[in-house]
C-alpha cells in the first residue's frame, strides 16, 4: 500500500502499553479501529483493584486516554462494544457508561463472555470518526457529518442510537430478537428471536432508506452452537433479499460469536455494519449502488454457503470469521492452538492475496479463543504475521467454536483503490 491512504497506527504511554503485537489506535480513510481497552492502570501496567464499576471506569479513561491522544474527543465514537464475564454486571457499567456519553449516543453491543485477558471482568472497544481522512488534502478533510437516527419500528435502547452513519459506512446497534411494540422478548425460541433480530435490522435500514443487501457483515452472538442450524434456516429467508442480490448470490461476511449470556436472556443477537453509498455531508449525495459493494471468495480458503469470505465496500474490506479447517480435507488441522493460528492467519492471508492486497492492509484483528490461556501460544505465532503489531486487536474467551475449534479469527482490511466508481 502505497502513502496515498495509508494504515496509520498510533500509541500514547499515557495508556497502558499493549498486551502484544497490537496497536492502540489504527486510522485508514474516516475511520479509527481501536483495540479493546481492559482496566490497566497505565502506571502499575495491572487491573485496577476493586468492583467491576472501577474496571469499566479504568476502561473508559484508557479509551478516552487514547481518543484525545489523536486529537479527538468521546463524541467522535460511532461504536462501543462492551464485553462482561458477568451479565449481572451490565446495570454496574452502564452507570459508567452514562459519564462517558451523557447527551450523545453511539451504537453499541453488550455481550458475556466466558473469559477476558488478564482475568478482567470488563473490556471496551471502540469505532470512532476519523473526519481528516488518510487521504492527504482530501477536499472534505475534518468537515464530515455524523448522522445519527432511531425508529419507533426498531426497539429504542435509552443508551444507544440505532444507527450512526458516518461517510460510506452505517454502524448499526446489536438487535436481539425484542419486539418493538411490546419491549419484550419475542416468544418461539431460537428461530422466533433470529427473525426477530434481522426484522429490526431491517426495521432500521427502512428508515434511512438504506436496502437490506447493503449490509456488508453480519456478527452473530449466539448462546447455544447447537442452535447454528436454526439460525442458518431463518438467515436464508433474509439472505439475499433484492432481486439483484438473488441473481449474484450475494451474502454479506459473516462472524458467529458464541455467548455465555446476552441481556434479558436472549439466545442470539445481531450486529450489521452497512455501507452508505450517498456518504455523509459534504460529501456528494451519489447513487447508493454507484459505489459497488464487492464480494469475494478464493479457493486458496473455506467456502461457506452463509457467506462471502471478504466482501469490500469503500475503503474497507470486511472479512467472514475464519476457522483452522484445511482446505483440502474440510477438517481441523491437526495439533493445538498454535497450529490452529497459524491455519486462521493463513486464510486470512490467502483471502487478502486474492484481492491484491497484504496483510499489512490489516487495519483490526478480531480473535476468539476457546481458552483464554492459549493467549501466549496465541500470541507467538500471531507476531510472525503481523511483526510490526500495526493492527488494534480484541482477545476474547468464548468456551466454545464451531467444529470444536480452538480459535476463530477475523479482521478488516484498509482498501485504498476504494470500490468503483471511485479510484485514486
Amino acid at each position: 500500500m502505497s502513502a496515498y491512504n495509508a494504515v496509520l497506527p498510533r500509541n500514547t504511554d499515557k495508556a497502558p502499553k499493549n498486551l502484544g503485537a497490537y496497536s492502540q489506535t489504527v486510522a485508514f480513510s474516516h475511520y479509527n479501529n481501536f483495540a479493546a481497552q481492559l482496566p490497566i492502570d497505565p502506571a502499575t501496567g495491572k487491573l485496577v483493584s476493586g468492583c467491576v464499576k472501577a474496571q469499566a471506569k479504568q476502561c473508559f479513561e484508557n479509551l478516552k486516554t487514547v481518543v484525545e491522544s489523536i486529537d479527538h474527543i468521546m463524541t467522535d465514537v460511532i461504536r462501543v462494544s462492551i464485553f462482561v464475564t458477568n451479565i449481572k454486571d451490565v446495570d454496574l457499567v452502564d452507570e459508567v457508561y452514562k459519564s462517558y456519553f451523557p447527551t450523545y449516543l453511539p451504537t453499541r453491543t453488550v455481550v458475556c463472555v466466558d473469559a477476558l485477558p488478564l482475568g478482567a471482568s470488563v473490556q471496551i472497544d471502540a469505532l470512532l470518526s476519523n473526519g481528516e481522512g488518510t487521504i492527504p488534502n482530501a477536499p472534505q478533510a475534518g468537515d464530515l457529518v455524523k448522522l445519527t437516527n432511531n425508529t419507533c419500528n426498531a426497539p429504542i435502547d435509552a443508551l444507544s442510537t440505532q444507527t450512526v452513519s458516518f461517510s460510506h459506512y452505517n454502524n448499526l446497534t446489536a438487535q436481539l430478537g425484542i419486539d418493538p411494540k411490546t419491549g419484550r422478548l419475542v416468544e418461539g425460541g431460537i428461530k422466533a428471536q433470529t427473525a426477530q433480530c434481522l426484522k429490526n435490522v431491517k426495521a432500521i435500514l427502512e428508515s434511512i432508506d438504506v436496502p437490506f443487501d447493503d449490509i456488508v457483515k453480519i456478527n452473530i452472538f449466539l448462546k447455544d452452537l447447537a442452535d447454528v442450524e436454526a439460525v442458518n434456516e431463518v438467515y436464508t429467508t433474509f439472505f439475499p433479499d433484492s432481486g439483484i442480490a438473488r441473481t449474484l448470490g450475494y451474502v454479506p461476511a459473516r462472524t458467529i460469536i458464541p455467548a455465555k449470556s446476552l441481556l434479558l436472556g436472549a439466545l442470539v443477537q445481531v450486529e450489521a455494519v452497512v455501507s452508505h453509498g450517498d456518504g455523509t455531508p459534504p460529501q456528494l449525495v451519489e447513487d447508493r449502488h454507484g459505489l459497488i459493494i464487492e464480494p469475494n471468495n478464493t479457493d486458496k480458503a473455506p467456502k461457506c454457503k452463509y457467506s462471502t469470505q471478504t466482501v469490500a465496500f469503500s475503503h474497507y474490506n470486511h472479512f467472514s470469521a475464519q476457522l483452522p479447517i484445511d482446505v483440502k480435507t474440510g477438517e481441523l488441522v491437526a495439533g493445538g492452538v498454535k497450529e490452529q493460528t497459524e491455519q486462521c492467519l493463513q486464510h486470512v492471508k490467502a483471502i487478502a492475496e486474492s484481492i491484491g492486497h497484504k496483510l499489512e492492509d490489516t487495519v483490526k484483528v478480531n480473535v476468539y479463543l476457546k481458552n483464554i490461556g492459549d493467549m501466549e501460544a496465541m500470541e507467538e505465532v500471531y507476531k510472525k504475521f503481523f511483526p510490526t503489531g500495526a493492527p488494534a486487536r480484541r482477545v476474547v474467551g468464548v468456551g466454545a467454536l464451531p467444529k470444536g475449534a480452538l480459535v476463530q479469527i477475523d479482521v478488516i482490511l484498509g482498501n485504498e483503490e476504494g470500490t468503483p466508481p471511485f479510484t485514486k
